[in-house]
C-alpha cells in the first residue's frame, strides 16, 4: 500500500480537539497511565525477607545457667533498690527461623516470677528464659 506524504493535509494545521463535555485530565493522572506495571506485587519484599539473616539460639551449658540463676537471685534480693543492669537476651524473630540477641541496660523494676519476664523501668520487657546475659556492679 502506497501512502502519499499528503494524505493529512487537510488536517494538520487544525487546533487541537478539546472536549465540551469532559474536563481535561490533570498531568499527575496521566502520568499514572504510564507508571510501570507490578505484576508480581510484593515478590520484591519475599525476596529482600528471604535475604535478611538471624541469629540461632545458642544453649547455655551448665556452668552458665547456674551463674545466671545466681545472678537472677541477686537481682531479686536486691530488686528495692532498682540496680542498673546490662542483659543480654535472644529475641526470636516473628517473620522467620532465628532471631536476633540484642542487649539492654538500664534499672529493673521488677521480676515478675508469674509472667517470667524482667520489667525494666522504661517499660521493656524481657523473657526470663531469652537472658544469656547479666552484668552489673552488684554481681561479684
Amino acid at each position: 500500500m502506497d501512502k502519499n506524504i499528503h494524505d493529512y493535509d487537510d488536517i494538520i494545521n487544525l487546533p487541537r480537539h478539546v472536549s465540551k463535555r469532559h474536563p481535561p485530565m490533570p498531568v499527575t493522572e496521566r502520568a499514572a497511565q504510564f507508571s510501570p506495571f507490578a505484576a508480581l506485587t510484593g515478590f520484591e519484599d519475599a525476596i529482600k525477607e528471604s535475604g535478611r539473616l538471624t541469629d540461632q539460639r545458642m544453649e547455655l551449658d551448665e556452668d552458665e545457667k547456674r551463674i545466671l540463676n545466681e545472678k537472677l537471685r541477686i537481682l531479686n534480693q536486691r530488686i528495692l533498690e532498682c540496680p542498673e543492669v546490662k542483659i543480654t537476651y535472644f529475641k526470636p524473630d516473628e517473620q522467620k527461623e532465628g532471631g536476633a540477641y540484642c542487649m539492654v541496660r538500664g534499672r529493673v523494676k521488677k521480676i515478675d516470677v508469674y509472667e517470667g519476664v524482667i520489667k525494666m523501668q522504661d517499660g521493656t520487657r524481657i523473657p526470663v528464659g531469652d537472658i544469656t546475659g547479666l552484668e552489673g556492679e552488684l554481681f561479684p
